[in-house]
C-alpha cells in the first residue's frame, strides 16, 4: 500500500507507521477473523478499513469523529495479526492512530469525563480498592447491570514464607487485587510446591495498558518506567523471571523495550526487563509437574486474546491443563474475543455484550464442569453474566 506521511508525523515514528502501512496487502483475510466485523459487517469496522482511515490521517486529511468511532469500535484484539499473510502489525498502527485522532477530532465532554476517571482511577490499586470497597457496601442498591460487575470480597489468605533458593519476582498490577487476589496467591502456591519462592513487588504499578490504549501514553510510560524501576534491583541479582497471571499485563511489560528504546535513560534496563517477563504458563511449561494430579474434571478454556493473539501462547495453558490431568472441551471460534478488551466493556457496551454471549455459548457447549481463563479483565466480564464458576486456570493447580 503506496503512502506518504505528513510532515507533522514524528521522526521517530514514521518509518515505523509507513513500514506498517505498506506492508498491508488490501487481502482482506482480517476482516474473517475480526469480531466488529462478525458483528457489523462494515468494511470501516474491519482491520482492512481501518488501516485506511489511519493512513488518510497520517497522510494529513484531517480526523471526524466518524473516523474515531470506528477506531473506537476496534478491540485491539489483534486476531488481525495471527491472520495476516503479510505480518501486519496492526496494534502498533492502531495506538499510533487513535493518538493523532483524538488530538485531532476532540471528545464530547461526557467521554472525555469517563475516559479521565478510567485513567486516574483504574491503573492505580489502591484508588480502584477504595472504590471497590464503597461499591460493595452499596451493592444491595445497584442496579443489576452494575451489581453483576462489583464481585464478593475474598477473605485474606497468607502468602507462603518458604525461601527457596529459586527466586521470582510478581507485580502488584492495578484491578486484579482488588478483584481476584486468590489468582498471584494461587501462582505463589504452585510456584513454592516447585521449590520457587515469588517475592511480591510491592511498590510496583499497573503495566500501563489501560492508559497506554486511550490514547494517555506518557501516563502509561511513568507506569512503565516506576515498574523497571522496581523490578531492576533484583534482576541485578539474578532474580529469574517477571511471571506475570494476567495476559493483558504480560503482553504489554513484554513491550516496554521497544515502547522506550529511544529513551537514554531506561533503553537497557527497558529490555532487560522485558526479556525477563514470562507469563505463568510460560514458566510452568519447563517445570516437572508430576506432582500435580486433577481429577478429570471437564474443562473450558477461554484463551484470551492477549495470550494467544498478543503474546503467540496459544495452547500452552491448554497443553499444562491436558497434563496434568484435566479434560479440554471443545469451543468454537476459539479465536475471537470475548468483548472485555481492557475497559471496552465500558466503553462499547453495545457491541461487547454480543460478544460476550457468544463467548459464553461457545464456551458452555460441551458442558464443562468448570470455565477457565487467563485473564482478569475477561474473567470479570465473563463472571458478571454468568452463574457458573470461572476461575483462572492457575486455581485449579
Amino acid at each position: 500500500m503506496h503512502t506518504r506521511l505528513a510532515d507533522s508525523i514524528e521522526a521517530s515514528q514514521r518509518g515505523e507507521l509507513e513500514a506498517i502501512v505498506r506492508a498491508c496487502v488490501h487481502c482482506g483475510f482480517c476482516n474473517a477473523t475480526c469480531p466488529t466485523y462478525q458483528v457489523l459487517g462494515d468494511e470501516l469496522d474491519g482491520p482492512r478499513g481501518r488501516i485506511y482511515l489511519i493512513k488518510q490521517v497520517l497522510e494529513g486529511r484531517k480526523a471526524t469523529r466518524l473516523t474515531q468511532t470506528h477506531l473506537d469500535r476496534c478491540l485491539t484484539c489483534r486476531a488481525c495479526e495471527t491472520t495476516c499473510p503479510s505480518g501486519v502489525q496492526y496494534g502498533r498502527l492502531l495506538d499510533a492512530g487513535r493518538d493523532v485522532v483524538d488530538r485531532q477530532a476532540g471528545r464530547p465532554f461526557s467521554e472525555r469525563l469517563q475516559r479521565y476517571l478510567i485513567v486516574r482511577i483504574f491503573p492505580y490499586r489502591r484508588r480502584f480498592a477504595a472504590v471497590m470497597t464503597i461499591a460493595r457496601r452499596l451493592r444491595p442498591l445497584l442496579p443489576p447491570s452494575l451489581k453483576r460487575k462489583v464481585p464478593a470480597a475474598t477473605p485474606p489468605a497468607a502468602w507462603p514464607e518458604s525461601a527457596h533458593a529459586r527466586k521470582m519476582l510478581i507485580l502488584p498490577g492495578c484491578v486484579q487485587p482488588a478483584l481476584a487476589p486468590a489468582i498471584d496467591l494461587a501462582a505463589a502456591k504452585v510456584l513454592d510446591r516447585l521449590g520457587v519462592s515469588l517475592l511480591q513487588v510491592t511498590h510496583g504499578a499497573c503495566c500501563g495498558a489501560l492508559p497506554y490504549h486511550l490514547s494517555a501514553q506518557e501516563r502509561a510510560l511513568a507506569l512503565a518506567r516506576q515498574n523497571i524501576d522496581a523490578c531492576d534491583p533484583y534482576l541485578r541479582q539474578g532474580i529469574e523471571t517477571i511471571v506475570s497471571t494476567a495476559s493483558g499485563c504480560g503482553v504489554m511489560a513484554k513491550d516496554y523495550g521497544r515502547l522506550l528504546r529511544d529513551d537514554p535513560f531506561y533503553a537497557e534496563k527497558a529490555a532487560r526487563f522485558s526479556v525477563a517477563v514470562k507469563d505463568i504458563a510460560e514458566v510452568l511449561a519447563a517445570e516437572d509437574l508430576s506432582s500435580f494430579q486433577a481429577g478429570g474434571q471437564r474443562i473450558a478454556f477461554q484463551s484470551p486474546c492477549t495470550l494467544q493473539h498478543g503474546q503467540r501462547l496459544k495452547g500452552l495453558p491448554e497443553a499444562i491443563l491436558e497434563r496434568i490431568g484435566y479434560r479440554l472441551t471443545p469451543v468454537a471460534d476459539a479465536h475471537l474475543c470475548c468483548g472485555s478488551a481492557g475497559v471496552y466493556s465500558l466503553l462499547q457496551p453495545a457491541l461487547s455484550a454480543p460478544l460476550r454471549a457468544a463467548k459464553l455459548r461457545a464456551l458452555q457447549a460441551g458442558s464443562p464442569d468448570i470455565i477457565a481463563t487467563a485473564n482478569i479483565g475477561c474473567w470479570a466480564h465473563l463472571q458478571a453474566a454468568t452463574q457458573q464458576k470461572i476461575l483462572h486456570w492457575i486455581e485449579l493447580l
